[in-house]
């Protein structure tokens, strides 16, 4: 684990990136979920980012947080489960966006995972199914 990183959060930027999708719906629902986040906390700056197939691409996303006065850039991919892209590709994009960026710290969180709260999700997607909520 990284050494703990003493920078506050309002000169603190978030990248919240999922794959990407042909189908617009897909990442208008990026837009809402970053939209929501930005209004529940004191960061700098929170901008989506799409790994492929439309912009803003993790790059654009990183440029914008550091034009924004961000210190630290905090990526999030926004996934499921660990895999290829979580280890792999985001790491890579990430490395090449900071890399015209050499003054700005930036740290990448693992996939949303095993979280205890997916549990109450999952469960309020199976009651919402059987039309079960109030």
């Amino acid at each position: 684990m990284p050494p703990p990183i003493q920078i506050p959060t309002n000169e603190t930027g978030v990248i919240i990136v999922d794959h990407g999708s042909r189908r617009s719906e897909s990442n208008e629902m990026l837009l809402d979920i970053v939209a929501a986040f930005r209004e529940s906390n004191d960061y700098l700056a929170v901008e989506p980012a799409h790994m492929e197939l439309t912009e803003p691409s993790l790059k654009q996303a990183f440029t914008r947080l550091v034009q924004q006065g961000s210190k630290l850039v905090v990526i999030h991919p926004y996934f499921l489960l660990p895999g290829r892209h979580w280890d792999e590709d985001i790491p890579t994009l990430a490395a090449e966006a900071a890399a015209e960026h050499p003054d700005i710290l930036y740290r990448i969180t693992a996939p949303l995972g095993a979280h205890p709260l997916l549990g109450k999700i999952i469960m309020q997607r199976i009651e919402e199914c059987l039309g079960q909520t109030s």
